[in-house]
């Protein structure tokens, strides 16, 4: 309907008082003005929604990920996101498990990313029905991923080669915070008085974290033998010694991995070797949650390992 059409219907009206058919005829025309200045294409769609994300606080790494799934999603199917329906969501995701072979777990990542990205659009009103509606998660058997063990962790650091390696393997050990966080860590963060470090997590959420004995002499160290100026706590080797990124932490542990010989050697594994311990200290759940900056406890739980030598012991201690 045009906007000649919507005040010819409402001045016909005569149910109506002046003013509120002049406060019919402003509410009309702003919702068109709204609805035509609104992206119609594709591109421009997904362009609207990472924008939304980086506002709830959605890191460059997650967005670019969000990028990828649904650019591929609409090469796909060349058609606009206004015309996509459930049994067009159902055919990708089971061409991806049964063409693609991808795991179930990587196929249920594009979902959720499908999910978010129209009910987006519906909350929007740039579709009238979200065609996720209808589509539940994907199911995966979970494995059980193990942490590192004291010998393990030992063993990586017998073979760190440089002063920074080492330094940057206690953190992650005695901290258990992600990759992400370690790399925006400044010098000036750190309290080596209290042993503790204010990070910032994900959506933008700052935490408390702390540090043991063995982790202070260690940065202390590293940092008296640097000869840059960089603010940032752990930077690249090499000149200009810039600050180090993700990469360069995962490079370096996968060489120290193959250079002990440990296979799954990532930054991610000390996280939750530290949820395994302090839980299987007798550490409350609640306190390893706020400590590893978990929005949910039963992400928590599922960091955690139960040592099944504790589970024997609680065995026979409470039940025979």
């Amino acid at each position: 309907m045009t906007k000649q059409e919507i005040i010819d219907v409402l001045c016909q009206a005569d149910f109506l008082s002046a003013e509120q058919a002049s406060k019919l005829t402003k509410m009309f025309l702003e919702r068109i003005e709204n609805g035509c200045s609104k992206p119609k294409g594709n591109a421009e769609l997904i362009e609207g929604f990472l924008k939304a994300k980086k506002v709830e606080g959605c890191s460059g790494r997650t967005t670019k990920y969000y990028q990828y799934v649904l650019n591929g999603f609409f090469k796909t199917f060349t058609i606009p996101a206004s015309s996509v329906l459930t049994e067009t969501i159902r055919t990708y995701l089971n061409d991806l498990l049964e063409k693609n072979k991808v795991s179930n777990v990587s196929a249920d990542n594009t979902r959720r990313i499908l999910s978010s990205f129209f009910a987006w659009l519906f909350e929007e009103d740039y579709i009238e029905k979200n065609p996720m509606k209808r589509i539940h998660k994907i199911k995966s058997l979970r494995l059980v991923k193990e942490a590192y063990t004291d010998e393990m962790v030992e063993n990586l650091k017998e073979h760190c080669g440089s002063i920074r390696d080492l330094a940057l393997i206690e953190l992650l050990s005695s901290t258990g915070i992600r990759v992400g966080e370690l790399v925006r860590i400044n010098k000036a963060d750190i309290d080596f008085e209290t042993k503790e470090l204010i990070v910032l997590g994900k959506g933008g959420k700052q935490r408390r974290v702390y540090f043991d004995t063995k982790t202070k002499l260690n940065l202390l160290n590293y940092i008296h033998s640097r000869i840059d100026e960089n603010e940032a706590l752990f930077v690249s080797m090499f000149k200009p010694n810039n600050r180090l990124q993700i990469s360069g932490v995962e490079i370096m542990l996968r060489k120290l991995g193959e250079k002990t010989g440990l296979k799954e050697v990532h930054p991610h594994r000390f996280r939750r070797t530290l949820a395994t311990k302090a839980i299987g200290k007798g550490m409350p759940v609640e306190q390893v949650q706020i400590l590893l900056g978990h929005a949910k406890i039963d992400t928590t739980l599922r960091y955690a390992i139960v040592d099944q030598n504790n589970v024997r012991s609680s065995y026979h201690r409470f039940l025979e």
